[in-house]
């Protein structure tokens, strides 16, 4: 079984030496980094399953980053930070981050966290594209292609997904029609039990729908059901 790396991004030693020596306690390979420029050269080198980034940061902030890695790889990013203000929050899960927990932080949480996002990140194949055997899933002119974790536009553009909107997209894909709570959503994408005032389903979804939204003649694809989640209205057909 292939052991977990992680990538600590803190410019903060001592907050460093704390998160390698929780992490490796559990078994982790750990690298370390205090910028940008330590964490593309580590990035460079070495497959990294799990990054988990402060915002503020020398040089390039935690949220510039975070847009980089998202256009580079497909591995998992949790933001651990200060900065505890819901529209840092919000910013940081609509730039892709697969979660978001704030200083100070409680070990077994972070771990349990962090545990989850790397069980998904280590899954080479999800259970559902082994029992359908699905490499595409098309619907209204788009196309989700599974082996690359791409939207596909009617004009053919691609758009890589992070990890978290990936896995919404692809249990709609699996679920047209049906009604999908933000609890039901939340696990599939991150593994974590949805806590009262968690937006990260609602921000993913809207992240989902700019895509969609990009194209006037795309009649809607994600609905809203109020006071119970969200519905797949595409007409899904597999590929």
């Amino acid at each position: 079984m292939q052991t977990p790396q992680i990538l600590i991004v803190e410019d903060e030693q001592v907050t460093r030496n704390t998160l390698k020596s929780i992490f490796e306690a559990e078994g982790y390979n750990v690298f370390e980094a205090s910028d940008g420029d330590e964490m593309h050269q580590i990035l460079s080198n070495h497959h990294v399953h799990l990054v988990i980034m402060d915002i503020n940061l020398p040089g390039k902030n935690g949220l510039l980053l975070a847009r980089e890695l998202r256009e580079q790889g497909d591995m998992a990013l949790m933001f651990l930070t200060g900065r505890d203000n819901e529209v840092d929050k919000i910013l940081g899960l609509e730039i892709g981050a697969d979660d978001y927990i704030t200083k100070p932080f409680n070990p077994r949480e972070l771990t349990i966290r962090a545990r989850n996002l790397l069980t998904r990140a280590l899954s080479s194949v999800n259970d559902s594209e082994e029992k359908r055997n699905v490499d595409v899933y098309t619907f209204n002119g788009w196309a989700l292609d599974i082996n690359s974790r791409s939207l596909i536009n009617p004009e053919g553009e691609t758009f890589k997904l992070p990890r978290s909107e990936f896995r919404a997209l692809l249990h709609f894909c699996e679920n047209p029609g049906k009604i999908q709570t933000r609890a039901e959503l939340l696990k599939k994408m991150t593994g974590r039990d949805l806590k009262p005032h968690d937006r990260t389903v609602d921000v993913t979804i809207r992240r989902i729908r700019k895509h969609f939204e990009s194209h006037n003649d795309t009649p809607e694809i994600i609905a809203t059901i109020h006071g119970e989640g969200y519905r797949f209205c595409g007409e899904v057909e597999e590929q």
